[in-house]
């Protein structure tokens, strides 16, 4: 059997259309106006670009059957770590585009909790005219905690945000934009094996969905496009209680942005530049 680091290079390409209807359907979602034909805000690009997992190469927790593209680690929860993202030109509606992934680096640590495995992602995002988007994107494979996990105290979140926005998450929220982004993965929709098989006590928000919040926070409040978005998550977000989002001016062109849970504990934490 392949060691987990042959995985390291390994690459996938998606193109397709860039068609206005993913982008009708998160603005539907985030209580925007419809957006005209045209741009596409920051974070939509992951609305396009996804894999389409035949049903029988899925896996218990709703995602593919690790050994294809991501290497075959044998660790049972999967979490979206965080991404650093910088935005080099606009993807348009109606045009052709492509995005490269590429498998960079895979990398075992133990934690408290257990063992955990890193894996960054690069995707590169273009048109017919060039880049557009380049994403480091990181995945944390953990193993379960056990009845010996005692609970860390969690960081908390800063209390000193200049804007604050209360999010109320449902399950028609977190499954539309399961829907939306045809992210199969249980947690986000499947109570009962939330609960009973990964020891939630609710389901859990997506972190790009979260992403995506502050990254339109951020470009509303400074009235500037985003160059370059960075965010990582700390805790997780479940339905079972609003959370907030934050932040505040950081510089001439950059912002902080945040986002609490229910008890104050920070669960994402985000730089942007303009």
């Amino acid at each position: 059997m392949k060691n987990i680091n042959d995985w390291v290079g390994n690459q996938i390409t998606h193109s397709e259309t860039i068609y206005q209807h993913q982008l009708d359907g998160v603005a539907a979602l985030l209580n925007e106006n419809v957006p005209a034909p045209g741009i596409v805000k920051p974070g939509g690009h992951w609305m396009y670009f996804l894999p389409a997992d035949a049903q029988n190469s899925l896996g218990p927790d709703g995602h593919a059957t690790k050994g294809g593209f991501l290497p075959p680690i044998e660790l049972p929860r999967r979490m979206w770590a965080g991404s650093r993202l910088r935005f080099h030109a606009p993807l348009q509606v109606g045009e052709r585009a492509e995005k490269i992934s590429t498998v960079k680096s895979v990398t075992p640590k133990e934690g408290r909790t257990g063992n955990l495995v890193f894996v960054t992602v690069e995707h590169e995002v273009k048109n017919e005219n060039g880049l557009c988007i380049v994403e480091e994107h990181d995945i944390v494979f953990r193993d379960a905690p056990t009845a010996d996990n005692r609970p860390k105290q969690p960081q908390l979140a800063p209390t000193d945000g200049e804007w604050n926005r209360v999010i109320e998450p449902d399950p028609v929220m977190l499954f539309r934009y399961s829907a939306v982004t045809f992210n199969s993965h249980r947690i986000h929709y499947d109570r009962e094996y939330c609960i009973a098989e990964e020891g939630y006590p609710g389901l859990v928000v997506h972190g790009p969905l979260l992403g995506t919040l502050l990254m339109r926070l951020a470009e509303e409040k400074m009235d500037r496009s985003l160059k370059a978005f960075t965010f990582r998550n700390f805790n997780p977000i479940f339905d079972t209680a609003s959370f907030t989002l934050s932040g505040k001016v950081d510089g001439e062109n950059k912002c902080t942005v945040w986002v609490a849970g229910p008890d104050g504990a920070l669960a994402v934490s985000a730089t942007a530049e303009f």
